[in-house]
């Protein structure tokens, strides 16, 4: 019998949400372990067919069909609608979610068991994105959010703030991928929905954390005092973890050394590192900074001596970080090009 359990594969769920037919049985069996024998109980057709639609010979076009598949690999709720729903390809945040969490915190009962499938779902993704990119789990993640926001309205006390840290972190991974897209304002839309839920929720990690993002963004497109300012707004919220603290001191630094102020970027990047370095385990950070390891927090540091112009440090402390990053192609690549820049300007 299949399991719901499967359904946080992120290449599956990438699937679905092409509504690709022949993707979602290849990476359902992948998942699962089965033969094409092995799948023909759970969506009532024979060997045959199921070769003839994963190698592309047949299409899945008959409503009766895709019910068959649907019902028999149990899709979860939050993906079934990703199919009947072309709201979900619009990159901005309808004005629906906010009215939806307005109407929060009411006396009432929520399924929470939802909830945490949703969070595990989520983390998967972001662990996914550096590999597959997140413009085929944007419907997704739209519609996982949707999930989320519904069960608010009738959650109250720490449930309810719960959930909103989850609505705040599917909108702050929807704001990322928005920005990959280059939709600048849809972006930003979806940071700042973010920062209100997070402090509505009192998350003071996550209010922080998309202050950084909002810096992020405005230093890529070339507004660096406005970029360390809003760094420093985020190092300035109250009660941060050690983890925090260490990405919004990074994102100060890599900011002032984009003013001219090398100094100032220096401190910021050694207290930065220092952070990081006390929480070397993941379990001892929030959710979202699952990558900051200390070989990430190393990396860190040698990208903002680079920022600084100090080549040969930054290509020495890149090249002694690097070989510790794993999992990360698109982060290995990127650290790799710096450092061999760096050795070309010491030279």
């Amino acid at each position: 019998m299949s399991s719901p359990g499967l359904w946080a594969d992120v290449r599956l769920r990438a699937a679905w949400a092409r509504q690709d037919w022949a993707a979602i049985l290849r990476e359902y069996r992948r998942a699962a372990g089965l033969s094409q024998r092995g799948l023909e109980p759970l969506v009532g057709m024979p060997q045959p067919h199921i070769s003839a639609i994963e190698s592309g010979r047949r299409q899945v076009t008959s409503a009766e069909v895709m019910a068959r598949i649907t019902e028999g690999l149990r899709v979860p709720p939050e993906l079934t609608m990703v199919a009947r729903r072309p709201d979900l390809d619009d990159w901005a945040p309808p004005v629906e979610l906010r009215e939806r969490i307005a109407h929060g915190h009411a006396i009432g009962r929520t399924d929470l068991r939802t909830a945490n499938w949703i969070g595990e779902v989520l983390a998967q993704h972001r662990r996914a994105q550096d590999e597959i990119g997140g413009q085929d789990l944007w419907p997704v993640v739209r519609s996982q959010l949707d999930a989320v926001t519904l069960l608010i309205p009738g959650s109250t006390g720490p449930a309810a703030d719960r959930l909103m840290l989850l609505a705040a972190e599917h909108a702050h991974w929807l704001s990322w991928v928005t920005a990959k897209q280059g939709r600048t304002g849809a972006a930003i839309a979806w940071i700042d929905v973010a920062h209100g839920w997070a402090v509505d929720g009192g998350h003071t990690d996550m209010a922080s954390w998309v202050h950084r993002i909002r810096s992020n963004y405005s230093l890529k497109y070339g507004d660096p005092v406005r970029a360390l300012r809003t760094a420093e707004t985020a190092r300035l919220v109250i009660g941060l973890s050690p983890a925090t603290a260490s990405v919004a001191a990074h994102q100060a630094a890599i900011a002032a050394a984009a003013v001219s102020e090398r100094d100032r970027a220096r401190r910021l990047a050694t207290e930065a590192l220092e952070l990081a370095l006390q929480v070397p385990e993941e379990e001892d950070r929030p959710g979202w900074l699952y990558w900051l390891s200390p070989a990430r927090a190393m990396l860190q540091a040698a990208d903002a001596v680079y920022a600084c112009r100090d080549w040969q440090t930054a290509a020495d402390g890149i090249r002694t970080a690097l070989p510790n990053l794993d999992g990360y192609p698109r982060d290995h690549a990127y650290y790799q090009a710096r450092m061999e820049d760096a050795m070309r300007r010491a030279s």
